[in-house]
């Protein structure tokens, strides 16, 4: 069950010729790939590209009309092995996935894909998730693309340029040979314009069509001696053919005037910062008219040295903006300056800075001071002198706490941390991995469990080295997403292998819930087009581990402890894994909570349970907070002029998972935590019963006022 559903904008992809589609750049990525003739696709969610597979995944059948095999695959690995079909078919094929995390995963088949080279189209739509934005470590896709010669793509961040890039990159992948990255920028996925259709299209080859008719050329198996031909193959023939492709039709773009004494070059996803930064010069009009020529690559490898050249002729400076480190971009310009003897002075990082994203004021800033030395003239008056104070920005980070992620509200792999502190409390501190996923959040406060991670699926092969019969046992975390991902073979199977001694703790919450809850193979959900309800302690027995405890419902904190506890303690020697199991909260209630209000409004009876904290209860002393950090949970101050320190409060997001009152009763806290069931549209009896309890509380409560006032005039 995927965070989003797309099945109405799915018609739109359906629009034909002469047609107008509006909506966002992930929606026109798949249009495009329908109007370029797709013969399959395939992928892997995650961040920036999760809505494109959603958006497939409810498009299949208008691709199963279309001839179009689509797959979710089980990893960007086989993904990119995907692509094999367009090595000896003219079938054009794309698959994506995140970057560049992604890419590594997915680095041996794309590898030899770009070493094989292919005869149909291949594309690799790759979500480059660097920046502010990013769930990842900072790095750039771009190194892989040189490393291994694939042609990379950038495209402004607009529809239409969008949609030419895709069918560009079909057409530049069988003009030279060569898979092509297509890289989406996080704004360029969710971008919202507008573009003119044209038909949707049958591949000309299907892949069952091609299944009838088997081919396969030896000279593009990756196995010497084909292996070092291919590599010249590369050289001689495919670059050369790609450069004169991106050259022959325009692919990349010149703004402004033909003649200036300087230039901007820009990577595609960079041109829209760039106009704004101008259009707050005054260099630029609102249409996006420049006053300073730009050449903007919507293909940044390879570069093609005679464009660089005919931008650079007559051209004092150029500024290169190129987002992300090392400077690739730069290094290649002043090789081909250098070589050419050109006398243009070349400038980027020395004025940009090597890392972080280039933000609005980043972009102006840079900018500014290039036209400063470059072409003081074209500057506005206030903008000319080098120690020109900046506008005032408050300072957000006074006003603003810092938010770091965390788990929402009735997580169930919030009692999991829960019960681990409690064992760790009774045990001692012992040496924890991470993985990919939700749970990572737990190495943050409160919990500040695990302190490493090192890819997806391979939380417990990072505790590997730790696996040496010490006093303490080894604890490693994973997810079902990562598990079925690569934890399967790579982590369980290594502890098999190994015969360790560790513990791994499996989280399902039966989706990948990180990526936007799509289903994986151990999900409970009956899912039309895949095969869930795959049980994880089935495959775990499958590979060799014996010692497997499932735990069904993750709330209940103290069987969480005791599983774990002994797991750290019994004499078993060998590798022992929990499977800590509940659905996720936000997928349960994206389901429930519809369900829900439309009960409510038709006028049956629904019972929603709802927990607090009894005030008169409560010590104040958070321990709670401390051991549940559920956002729900927070602090109320007390009128009492008695008692200084808020108390534990909990508000109206609460989901009614009870994990606060899991964790009290587990931890032997103060009983303050209650449950009350509301009733919506309630039965006769239960309205009769509702009145006469008020009734009968109410003259208690009367009665006792009565008793104290009576008090306290006798004492006066």
């Amino acid at each position: 069950m995927a965070e989003r559903s797309f099945k109405r904008e799915v018609e739109d992809l359906k629009l034909g010729q002469g047609e107008v589609f509006t909506g966002e750049g992930i929606l026109a990525i798949t249009k495009a790939l329908l109007e370029a003739g797709v013969g399959y696709v395939g992928g892997y969610q995650g961040a920036p590209i999760s809505h494109l597979m959603d958006v497939l995944a409810d498009a299949e059948d208008l691709l199963g009309e279309l001839g179009v095999r689509y797959e979710a695959n089980a990893s960007e690995a086989a993904a990119a092995a995907m692509l094999a079909a367009s090595v000896h078919y003219p079938i054009r094929g794309a698959v994506t996935f995140k970057g560049p995390v992604g890419v590594n995963v997915a680095s041996d088949a794309l590898a030899n894909l770009s070493s094989s080279g292919v005869t149909g189209g291949a594309l690799i739509i790759v979500g480059e998730d660097y920046g502010e934005g990013s769930s990842i470590m900072q790095e750039r896709s771009h190194g892989f693309a040189m490393k291994s010669q694939f042609w990379l793509l950038d495209p402004r961040p607009n529809l239409p340029s969008i949609v030419k890039s895709v069918k560009d990159g079909f057409a530049l992948s069988e003009a030279s040979n060569t898979p092509v990255m297509l890289m989406v920028r996080i704004r360029s996925c969710h971008v919202t314009g507008q573009f003119t259709c044209e038909d949707n299209r049958r591949p000309s080859l299907t892949v069952r069509d091609a299944l009838s008719n088997p081919r396969s050329d030896w000279a593009r198996v990756v196995l010497p001696p084909m292996s070092y031909r291919q590599e010249i193959d590369k050289i001689e023939n495919r670059w050369p053919a790609a450069e004169n492709f991106i050259r022959d039709n325009g692919l990349n773009e010149v703004f402004g005037p033909d003649k200036a004494p300087l230039g901007l070059i820009v990577q595609g996803g960079m041109y829209n910062g760039v106009i704004r930064a101008l259009q707050r010069l005054g260099l630029a009009d609102i249409e996006g008219r420049s006053a300073i020529p730009i050449l903007c690559l919507n293909v940044t490898y390879p570069l093609v040295n005679s464009e660089m050249l005919d931008f650079a002729r007559g051209k004092d400076a150029l500024l290169v903006i190129e987002e992300g480190q090392p400077e690739f971009i730069e290094q290649n310009i002043a090789t081909f300056l250098n070589r050419a003897r050109s006398q243009t002075r070349l400038h980027g990082k020395d004025i940009f800075p090597m890392a972080g994203e280039y933000t609005g004021r980043v972009m102006m800033d840079a900018i500014t001071a290039f036209l400063r030395e470059a072409a003081p003239g074209l500057l506005p008056d206030q903008a000319r002198a080098p120690n020109s104070p900046p506008p005032d920005i408050p300072d957000l980070s006074k006003v603003v706490p810092i938010r770091p992620p965390g788990f929402c509200t009735g997580c169930p792999e919030r009692p999991i941390f829960a019960a681990m502190k409690l064992v760790e409390k009774e045990l001692g501190k012992h040496q924890i991995t991470g993985d990919i996923g939700c749970h990572l959040f737990a190495a943050l406060p409160p919990f500040e469990i695990g302190g490493s991670t090192m890819g997806y699926g391979l939380g417990p092969a990072s505790n590997a080295a730790f696996d040496g019969g010490g006093e303490k046992r080894a604890v490693s975390f994973l997810g079902d997403g990562g598990f079925w991902h690569n934890g399967l073979s790579s982590s369980i199977g290594n502890m098999v292998f190994n015969k360790s001694d560790s513990v791994a703790i499996i989280v399902d919450n039966y989706y990948s819930a990180a990526t936007g809850g799509q289903d994986v193979m151990s999900s409970r959900a009956a899912n039309p087009t895949k095969a869930t309800n795959n049980p994880i302690s089935k495959a775990l027995k499958g590979v060799g581990v014996d010692w497997v405890r499932q735990i069904d419902r993750t709330y209940d904190v103290g069987k969480m402890r005791d599983t774990i506890r002994e797991a750290l303690t019994t004499d078993y020697d060998g590798p022992k894994v929990i499977v800590a199991s509940s659905e996720c909260m936000l997928n349960r209630q994206r389901r429930e909570k519809p369900l829900r209000t439309q009960a409510i409004k038709e006028g049956r009876r629904v019972e929603a349970p709802r927990f607090g904290v009894d005030e008169d209860v409560c010590t104040g002393d958070h321990a709670c907070i401390r051991l549940s950090g559920c956002p729900s949970l927070s602090l109320k101050k007390l009128d009492d002029p008695l008692r200084d320190d808020p108390v534990a409060s909990i508000d109206q997001t609460c989901v009614g998972c009870g994990n606060c009152g899991e964790v009290a009763d587990a931890a032997v806290l103060c009983p303050s935590f209650y449950r009350a069931d509301v009733i919506h549209n309630p039965g006769r009896w239960e309205a009769w019963a509702d009145r006469l309890r008020r009734r009968v509380i109410g003259w208690l409560q009367a009665r006792r006022d009565a008793r104290v006032l009576d008090a306290t005039r006798g004492a006066a």
